[in-house]
């Protein structure tokens, strides 16, 4: 399959961190880029044939996927590439979405590019779990390993993620305040240029220096849900050849 690659990545790859966030223009929270019709027709086909391994919910996290899909309905509202009808949405590649309010999750996952994970806490809990899921481009991790599953858990083959990190990011998950998102962005090289990675937990994924011809990032953002109080984790996923990269780019805004 020929590999789905950007131009560029448009934020400053020298300041990756962790966590790493800034806030975000609720405006900008949605973007569409250079290769919308190319992800999305990728997203339509997954969707379609490997819908177990890309869509997930959970009785607790219905309202908030319904939630999840009017409010991205009305961010769509203000992209003049889109036409939003009663039963449909026609994307700006031309392809008509129909709006099924009993697969929120499978019906955001048609309309954008960004992947979507619906965080929720429950009363007296200690963290953040997992309650549904639109992830057509994980980069080698399998969704059914992550349902359910609290924040420390779902990171669990993440060496870098130690209790002063867990800590941080729960705090980030318990701060976001609605109308305030938040941003970050990760760099990792990579072997295999396509978005479609799941890989059980442990699985080698990277490679050696030498074999990692192509950068992938994610522009990850942190978005409130009003009603629900439901947490957004929102993922824009990026793929270059590495000599494409201009280390100078400016950030994304």
């Amino acid at each position: 399959m020929t590999p789905i690659l950007h131009s560029h990545i448009p934020h400053d790859m020298s300041e990756v961190r962790l966590p790493g966030v800034a806030p975000l223009d609720p405006d900008d929270w949605l973007i569409r880029d250079e290769v919308f019709a190319a992800q999305m027709a990728l997203r339509d086909e997954l969707i379609a044939t490997r819908r177990d391994a890309v869509v997930a919910l959970t009785a607790a996290g219905e309202a908030a996927a319904a939630e999840l899909l009017s409010l991205v309905l009305s961010h769509l509202a203000r992209d003049d590439g889109y036409r939003i009808r009663a039963e449909s949405v026609l994307r700006p590649d031309g392809v008509e979405v129909p709006l099924d309010w009993r697969d929120p999750m499978g019906t955001v996952g048609r309309l954008v590019q960004q992947d979507m994970c619906l965080m929720e806490k429950a009363s007296g809990a200690a963290e953040h779990v997992m309650t549904g899921a639109v992830l057509c481009f994980p980069a080698g991790w399998t969704l059914s390993e992550k349902m359910g599953r609290p924040l420390i858990r779902i990171h669990k083959p993440v060496a870098s993620y130690d209790d002063d990190l867990a800590r941080r990011v729960q705090r980030l998950f318990d701060g976001v305040r609605d109308g305030r998102p938040l941003w970050r962005f990760n760099a990792l090289g990579y072997v295999d240029p396509a978005l479609f990675q799941p890989r059980r937990e442990g699985v080698e994924k990277y490679g050696t220096p030498e074999e990692q011809r192509y950068l992938r990032s994610e522009r990850q953002s942190i978005l409130r849900l009003p009603d629900s109080g439901a947490v957004v984790f929102g993922i824009h996923t990026y793929v270059v050849r590495k000599p494409d990269q201009d280390p100078a780019q400016k950030k994304l805004r």
